[in-house]
């Protein structure tokens, strides 16, 4: 796509190249992860309580937590820039709704949302460009919807770059990115940090946050 900014094309050049491995690799990531599993449901029962309504998960790679938000009773879908990774998501799930697109330029009414998950997809964007994201996260999102982000934490010390897997990541302080949420719209509603497992390098963080 002409103008498509560099890291997004790397991103999904990426994905793209990896996308088999990486659905075969993370179709269980969430069997032995019940903190994983509790922030997930805690968001569902956040959105079933205040109304209901579609949710989108934004960097949804091969689908498995798209297809743990609908098995939680939610409207959802997912959304990846790498066509690659789309194309296993329907393949696995096609009875959910996947799309080719970007987090950064989304195709969705203003409000159109009751929630958003960006489950370790926020991850790649450069921090510079990171209040941008979250600016268009909450256009999308109605009054009172929720916001999950999932993320690798900095243990303490600044925003530091790391070489993850696939392609450049990111690790926050869980601080610093949850002013950030705040300063796009939304108001905090809980947190979890957890140590990494066997074969994790890093602690995991996840932000609830709701949309004002």
């Amino acid at each position: 796509m002409t103008g498509r900014p560099s890291h997004l094309t790397a991103t999904a050049t990426a994905y793209d190249a990896v996308a088999a491995l990486y659905a075969e690799l993370s179709q269980n990531a969430l069997d032995d992860q019940p903190l994983d599993r509790a922030a997930l449901e805690v968001f569902a029962e956040v959105v079933r309580t205040t109304g209901g309504g579609p949710v989108a998960e934004l960097g949804c790679g091969p689908g498995y937590v798209t297809a743990y938000l609908r098995k939680l009773g939610l409207d959802a879908s997912g959304l990846d820039l790498s066509p690659a990774m789309i194309e296993i998501a329907r393949a696995t799930y096609p009875e959910l709704r996947f799309e080719v697109g970007s987090m950064d330029a989304l195709d969705l009414a203003d409000g159109g949302l009751r929630g958003i998950v960006s489950w370790y997809s926020v991850i790649h964007v450069p921090p510079g460009e990171l209040p941008a994201y979250l600016e268009e996260f909450g256009r999308v999102l109605a009054p009172g919807g929720h916001l999950l982000l999932g993320f690798f934490e900095s243990e303490g010390g600044p925003v530091t770059p790391f070489d993850h897997k696939v392609t450049t990541a990111y690790r926050w302080p869980i601080d610093e990115l949850a002013t950030l949420t705040r300063a796009a719209g939304f108001a905090e509603v809980g947190r979890v940090l957890r140590e990494p497992h066997e074969g994790e390098r890093f602690r995991q963080g996840r932000l609830l946050m709701r949309r004002q």
